[in-house]
C-alpha cells in the first residue's frame, strides 16, 4: 500500500526545513543514504557526533541511527521492531517515513524553543500536528498502528455535514455537540500555562496549538525531568570519584610530608654525628626526589580542587533549575485546581439537564397513559355502538314485510340507526386522532430516551477524560515534588560536605 501522500509531503517539508541537506528534497526516496538523518541528529545535539559516521558505509549509518532512536526516544524496546534495518537498507519509503516521524517527535520534545512554524502552510501544519498527536496517543502501540497511519487515505467528511443539518431541528440531540465544545474550552484552560513557561508557540498555528496541549507539555516536562535526573546522577558519580581522588592525594601528601619530616630529622642527626659525605649525598638525593613527588601531588591536589569548583558551579546551576521546577509545579497545581472546578461545574450542569429531562420524560409518560386510557374508552364505545347497529339491522330485516304503520316505525329505527352510525364515525375519527397522538407521544418518548442516553454517554466520556487529565497532572505533580525534595536534600548534603 503506498504512503499517504499528504503526510509524506508534510514529513518531507519538515526534513527540508531543518536545512540538513544542501538542496530541497522532492521525494522521501532521496533519504535512502541516511546522510540527512545523521545531520538532523547532529543538529538536535548541537554536536558532530554523527560526522564520522557519514564517511562509513550505509549499514554502519543505519546502525548508528537505530542506536540513537533506541537511546533517546521513548520507544526504546520497540525501536528495533518498529524500524527494520533491512527495510532501511533496501530504501523502503515506509521505513524512511517512520524514521522521519520519530525524529520529528524527538526534536519537538527536546528543543527548548519549538521554532517558528509560520514557514509551513496551514495544511502542512495540520498534517504535522496530526502526526505528533498520533504518536502521543499511540506511544504504547506504535508497532501495530504507525504503518496504517502512514498509509491510510484521508476519511471523507461529507457524512458529517449531512448529519449536522438534521440535528439542528432537535435541541435534545444537539447537546453532545455543545458538550464537546465545552470540553475543548476546558482543554484550553489546562494548556494556558504554556504562555508563561519555556514552551512558547504560535497560538494561531496547528503546530503551536498541539504544543500547548497538557498532554504534550506533560510529556516534554517528564522528558526534561528524566534528562535532569540522568545528568545529576552522572555529576554525582563524577563528584564522588573526584572526592575519592582528593582523599587519596591528601593521604599521599600526608605520608610524604611525614617521610620528609623524618628525613629532615635524620639529616640533622647525621649532620650532628658527622656522617660520611657519601651518605649525606644519598639522603639529599632522596630528599629532592621526595620534594619533587610532593610538588606533583600538590599540583594534582590543586587540579582536583579546580574540578571541585566546577562541580560546585554545576550544583548551583542545578539549584537554579530546581527553582524553575518549583515554579512549574505551582503552575501545574493551580491549573489542576481550575480543571477540578471546571469538572464540578460540568457535573452540576449535567445534573440540572438530567433533572429537566427526567421531568419532561415523566410528563410525556403521563400524557401517554392518559391518551391510551381515552383510546381504550373510545374503543369500548365503538364496540357498544356496533352491537346496537347490528341489533337494529336484524330488527329491520324481520319487519321488512309488515304493515304501513309498522313500516313507519321501521323508518324511525333506520333514522335512529343512522344517528348511531354517525356517532360511531365521529368516535372512530376521534380514535384515529388519539392513535396518532399516542404514536407521536411514543416516538417523542423514544427520541427523548435516545437523546438522554446520548447525553449521559457524552457526559461520562468527558468526565472520564477530565478525570484522566487531572490524574495525569496529579501524578506529574507528585513525581516533580519527589524530584525537588531529593534535589534539595542532595544540595544540603553537598553544601555541608563543601563547608567541611
Amino acid at each position: 500500500m503506498p504512503l499517504h501522500g499528504t503526510r509524506a509531503a508534510a514529513l518531507l517539508a519538515w526534513v527540508n526545513s531543518t536545512k540538513a541537506c544542501p538542496n530541497p528534497l522532492d521525494d522521501l526516496s532521496q533519504l535512502q543514504d541516511c546522510s540527512v538523518f545523521l545531520r538532523i541528529i547532529n543538529k538536535i545535539h548541537r554536536s558532530e557526533e554523527g560526522e564520522s559516521v557519514l564517511e562509513q558505509p550505509l549499514p554502519e549509518r543505519i546502525s548508528f541511527i537505530l542506536g540513537f532512536l533506541q537511546k533517546h526516544c521513548k520507544h526504546k524496546t520497540a525501536a528495533e521492531s518498529l524500524v527494520s534495518a533491512q527495510e532501511l537498507l533496501e530504501g523502503e519509503e515506509l521505513a524512511l517515513a517512520k524514521v522521519a516521524v520519530l525524529l520529528l517527535y524527538h526534536t519537538s520534545m527536546s528543543c527548548k524553543s519549538p521554532g517558528d512554524w509560520s514557514e509551513f502552510d496551514y495544511k502542512t501544519q495540520v498534517e504535522l500536528a496530526s502526526i505528533l498527536s498520533f504518536v502521543l496517543d499511540n506511544e504504547e502501540s506504535l508497532n501495530e498502528n504507525l504503518d496504517t497511519f502512514l498509509q491510510r487515505k484521508a476519511l471523507l467528511t461529507s457524512s458529517s455535514s449531512s448529519s449536522s443539518s438534521s440535528e439542528e431541528h432537535s435541541p435534545l440531540l444537539s447537546l453532545p455537540h455543545k458538550r464537546e465544545v465545552r470540553f475543548l474550552e476546558l482543554q484550553k484552560i489546562a494548556s494556558s500555562s504554556g504562555s508563561n513557561n519555556t514552551f512558547p508557540g504560535p497560538l494561531s498555528s496547528p503546530m503551536g496549538d498541539i504544543m500547548q496541549t497538557p498532554q504534550f507539555q506533560l510529556r516534554r516536562l517528564k522528558k526534561q525531568l528524566a534528562l535532569e535526573r540522568e545528568n545529576r546522577e552522572e555529576l554525582e558519580v563524577e563528584l564522588a570519584e573526584n572526592r575519592k581522588l582528593i582523599t587519596e592525594k591528601d593521604s599521599q601528601i600526608t605520608m610524604m610530608q611525614q617521610r620528609i619530616d623524618r628525613l629532615a630529622l635524620l639529616n640533622e642527626k647525621q649532620a650532628a654525628d658527622q656522617l660520611e659525605p657519601k651518605e649525606i649525598e644519598e639522603l639529599r638525593e632522596k630528599n629532592e626526589s621526595l620534594m619533587m613527588r610532593l610538588h606533583e601531588a600538590l599540583k594534582q591536589c590543586q587540579d582536583l580542587k579546580t574540578e571541585k569548583g566546577q562541580m560546585d558551579r554545576k550544583i548551583n546551576q542545578l539549584s537554579e533549575e530546581n527553582g524553575d521546577l518549583s515554579f512549574k509545579l505551582r503552575e501545574i497545581g493551580s491549573h489542576m485546581v481550575q480543571l477540578q472546578e471546571a469538572l464540578n461545574e460540568l457535573s452540576e450542569e449535567h445534573n440540572a439537564a438530567l433533572a429537566q429531562s427526567q421531568e419532561k420524560q415523566g410528563q410525556l409518560e403521563s400524557d401517554l397513559r392518559a391518551a391510551l386510557q381515552d383510546k381504550k374508552c373510545l374503543e369500548e364505545k365503538i364496540e357498544i355502538l356496533q352491537g346496537k347497529i347490528s341489533l337494529l339491522e336484524d330488527q329491520l330485516t324481520k319487519l321488512g314485510d309488515s304493515s304501513t304503520q309498522e313500516k313507519g316505525e321501521v323508518m324511525g329505527d333506520i333514522l335512529k340507526m343512522e344517528e348511531l352510525k354517525q356517532e360511531m364515525s365521529t368516535l372512530a375519527t376521534k380514535g384515529a386522532e388519539l392513535q396518532a397522538t399516542v404514536l407521536r407521544l411514543e416516538e417523542e418518548k423514544q427520541l427523548r430516551e435516545a437523546a438522554l442516553q446520548s447525553e449521559r454517554s457524552c457526559f461520562h466520556e468527558e468526565k472520564q477524560q477530565l478525570s484522566s487529565l487531572i490524574a495525569s497532572l496529579q501524578n506529574s505533580l507528585s513525581e516533580s515534588h519527589q524530584v525537588r525534595e531529593r534535589l534539595e536534600q542532595d544540595l544540603r548534603v553537598q553544601e555541608a560536605e563543601v563547608k567541611a
